[in-house]
């Protein structure tokens, strides 16, 4: 079997980020084989790896958090004078009917960041995560996981305009991967992608002779925006996957 760097294998596994499996290694929380690993390490699939208690008690402590972001906020850092969404996160804005166990904590804001963003003008659920696996799971280069949209729109479509949409519409030179989407009234239609390109559902609405006059995000693969409202948060509990 080939060996590969320990912080790889330990990504693969799903057990932490490569960026968080290298401080681990680093701190001496890692043991292959009963011995302390060393950075740059490499092993083979059947060799055992252990995590220390302070690497498994650092992985449970981290949060995600869903949020319903409102128009006018950035998903990640502040940009033109709007504020990030993450200045959305505190004590007073936390959903009164999150059923979570966690208590709020300022440390629950260090390393949070959006997987997968959100336009300025766009709407809805907006996952921020100090978990390296979350963000892998959502927005890492072969995720399979469901976003579903609602998208207003204003324009006349073209023929065979909802088909394209469907499956046949390119961006940046490359072709798109199948979506599913559907009319949902006269002037809105749901998408459910699998990827997330910049601006990807204005730019294919344009393509077809859409406009978008509003965007909103319902759903990362089971997880559902629900009735959580604008401009508040919860944490993602134990009982909930994507």
């Amino acid at each position: 079997m080939e060996a590969v760097r320990l912080s790889k294998r330990l990504a693969e596994l799903g057990i932490c980020s490569r960026r968080e499996a290298d401080s681990y290694i680093e701190k001496g929380w890692v043991k292959v084989d009963g011995e302390v690993a060393v950075l740059g390490q490499k092993v083979t699939p059947e060799q055992r790896i252990e995590l220390d208690r302070q690497a498994r008690e650092a992985q449970s402590s981290r949060v995600t958090i869903l949020l319903n972001k409102p128009v006018g906020y950035v998903s990640g850092q502040p940009e033109k004078g709007y504020p990030p969404a993450v200045a959305l996160i505190t004590g007073s804005s936390r959903w009164i009917e999150d059923r979570a166990s966690q208590k709020f904590s300022p440390a629950h804001l260090k390393g949070l960041a959006p997987a997968g963003r959100l336009d300025i003008d766009s709407v809805g659920l907006l996952v921020l995560t100090q978990d390296g696996v979350v963000a892998k799971r959502l927005i890492g280069e072969n995720s399979q996981v469901e976003k579903e949209y609602l998208v207003r729109v204003s324009g006349q479509m073209i023929p065979d305009g909802l088909a394209l949409l469907n499956h046949g519409l390119s961006l940046d030179g490359e072709a798109l991967r199948p979506a599913k989407v559907v009319w949902q009234n006269d002037d809105q239609l749901r998408f459910i992608l699998r990827q997330g390109k910049k601006r990807q559902i204005r730019r294919m609405c344009e393509q077809v002779g859409l406009t978008v006059t509003g965007l909103k995000r319902v759903r990362i693969g089971k997880v559902m925006l629900g009735n959580l409202p604008p401009g508040q948060w919860r944490y993602l509990r134990d009982d909930e996957v994507f």
